[in-house]
């Protein structure tokens, strides 16, 4: 009996089926799945820096910031893979940003880049408008990002960037009120 359990563990953990303590990484979805229940923020978003960051990579776009840091302003950076982690959603991971060709929903900073990869705090029974009491804990847990400070700066908002001096600081609350989208209080207690 002890063969039999042994040898039924052993091919679940072969065939990838069982639970290694590995977290797996969430699948992005687009800001335009959020856009459905998240209209006003998403509008607002629409007309941030943010939305259009993609569009800053292309050739003769914004030529004088590229020269500042002695970029290019007539190359076109659209495939280079030291820009695209700061100017796409998810570049490098699972259902994330590959090219503008294959995944032309995930270009600019979209609501993931923030809020974390939705395709698991999207699902049935998590934040979807069938489920309007949905708990904050669950969604933590399902990938969801309450962003602080450290998720911008962590990601592009730092001295890596070419756009930024050595003496860069990042205002976290001011970008927040005017760089990012309306905030809007939530209709319904998730707590």
């Amino acid at each position: 009996m002890k063969f039999h359990l042994a040898a039924f563990l052993l091919l679940f953990a072969l065939l990838g089926l069982t639970n290694t303590g590995a977290s797996a990484e969430h699948s992005y979805v687009g800001s335009k799945k959020c856009k459905v229940c998240h209209l006003a923020q998403h509008k607002s978003w629409e007309q941030t820096k943010m939305a259009s960051a993609f569009t800053i990579l292309k050739a003769g776009e914004r030529a004088e910031a590229k020269k500042k840091p002695g970029l290019d302003p007539n190359k076109d950076y659209t495939h280079d893979a030291t820009c695209l982690p700061c100017h796409v959603t998810g570049y490098g991971k699972p259902g994330g940003f590959k090219s503008v060709e294959e995944t032309p929903d995930l270009a600019g900073v979209g609501c993931e880049m923030c809020h974390g990869a939705g395709a698991d705090y999207m699902k049935p029974g998590f934040m979807t408008l069938q489920n309007k009491e949905y708990k904050r804990a669950q969604l933590l847990t399902a990938g969801l990002i309450i962003p602080k400070a450290e998720t911008c700066t962590s990601l592009c908002h730092n001295n890596k960037s070419p756009f930024v001096g050595k003496d860069y600081v990042f205002d976290w609350q001011k970008r927040k009120d005017q760089g990012t989208h309306a905030h809007t209080p939530l209709k319904f207690s998730h707590e």
